[in-house]
């Protein structure tokens, strides 16, 4: 059975600035992880992504909002990966809040 991993981080950007550095990390991401995991689908509606992606042969599927003060990260990992979980939502929060740093 799948288990959500939710991940929430703060900002202090607004959602116009928190978006797009999200989406060019989002694209930094894809191509320095590319041996760990693979997009499969990648859909934008304003200031939500729906995504899909293939993460050590296991299909992954999940959502990022951005909202004013926080952007909302949630995935459906399956078993095997959800095992990792903890040390996943680890390395997300701390490359997310990298990304969110007001500069």
């Amino acid at each position: 059975m799948p288990e959500t991993l939710t991940v929430l981080i703060p900002h202090q950007l607004g959602r116009d600035e928190a978006l797009r550095r999200l989406k060019s990390g989002i694209e930094k991401a894809e191509s320095q992880f590319s041996s760990v995991f693979t997009v499969q689908e990648q859909i934008w509606s304003d200031n939500r992504l729906r995504f899909q992606v293939r993460a050590l042969g296991q299909p992954v599927r999940g959502s990022i909002e951005v909202e004013d003060a926080q952007v909302k990260l949630e995935v459906q990992l399956p078993w095997v990966i959800a095992r990792l979980a903890a040390k996943i939502q680890q390395v997300v929060q701390k490359q997310g809040t990298g990304l969110l740093e007001k500069k």
